[in-house]
């Protein structure tokens, strides 16, 4: 089952604003192309596209293979070697990749993390400040109606629905949260997309929505984002997940060329890339090259 999954996330269209063939680099490192890869989503298509171009700029071959899908459709690609390098979540890796429950602070959780895949020759280079991890948002007149600042303040509310993916429903960082943590009797409703989410927390049809932390919402004075009060969602740091026969192989300027822009980047200003993607309609491989070049990476 594994490898047919596998065969089927790659052979996907890879979109999102980079193509296969590996752009020209002044000093080739030569060997094989590294395949990076994404999740099906505007901050992980970004996050690929900072990594794969700071990777080709000191001259290593990439192969691009983004918007993939979910961690159960990349997780037997990636063990089996065929996906390579991914910029992972920890938290979630954690909790939805494996099934276990986080710990509580993000060098906890690499350590953690670490240890899950290592069994399947995956390694994982140094932890991003950058963090992007569900966020509950809330119409802003709701929040001022009903005086809603947290979470837990959501039993003010009288029948609250939540809006979710079909995964939400059973995750305890979403909507099983909710109501096994927060004790809330809340009801969930399955709306596959962010957009026609987003709608319908305007129309009010439904109460509260995840939304990435890194979204423009969380800014947007027409909504308010929920203090997560009782600690549902772990941390998230953005944390490349390398295949090890590629950490081992291309050495340690490979890895402080993907720790530079770990390093250098945090939440606000993924955020902001993130807005010159969803609201702007710029291509994430132009956002990813311009931030590069200001942070003198590229």
């Amino acid at each position: 089952m594994g490898a047919v999954l596998a065969a089927a996330v790659l052979g996907m269209t890879a979109c999102g604003g980079g193509d296969d063939a590996a752009a020209p680099a002044a000093q080739s490192k030569g060997g094989a192309p590294i395949v990076v890869a994404s999740f099906n989503f505007t901050d992980s298509l970004v996050l690929a596209e900072l990594y794969a171009n700071a990777l080709e700029a000191k001259g290593y071959p990439i192969t691009r293979k983004l918007n993939l899908g979910s961690r159960e459709l990349i997780y037997p690609a990636l063990k089996s070697g065929e996906l390579q390098f991914i910029p992972e979540y920890q938290g979630a890796a954690i909790t939805t990749g494996f099934g276990k429950d986080a710990a509580k602070d993000a060098a906890g959780e690499h350590e953690q993390l670490k240890k899950l895949f290592e069994p399947d020759g995956i390694g994982l280079l140094d932890y991003s400040p950058a963090e992007d991890k569900n966020t509950y948002i809330v119409k802003a007149d709701l929040a001022k109606e009903k005086g809603l600042a947290k979470i837990s303040d959501l039993s003010k509310v009288d029948n609250v629905i939540v809006a979710g993916g079909p995964e939400c429903e059973k995750r305890l960082p979403c909507f099983k949260g909710f109501t096994d943590v927060y004790k809330l009797k809340a009801t969930f409703q399955t709306v596959q997309e962010a957009g026609p989410r987003v709608e319908q927390l305007r129309s009010g049809k439904v109460t509260v929505i995840p939304v990435d932390s890194v979204s423009p919402l969380v800014s947007d004075p027409q909504f308010v984002a929920l203090e997560d009060d009782l600690a549902i969602v772990p941390t998230e740091n953005v944390v490349p997940a390398v295949n090890k026969k590629v950490l081992d192989e291309r050495g340690a300027d490979f890895a402080a060329a993907v720790n530079a822009v770990s390093k250098a980047l945090d939440t606000v200003q993924l955020r902001e890339l993130n807005k010159r993607v969803d609201s702007d309609g710029e291509k994430p491989g132009d956002v990813a090259k311009d931030w590069l070049k200001e942070k003198s990476l590229i």
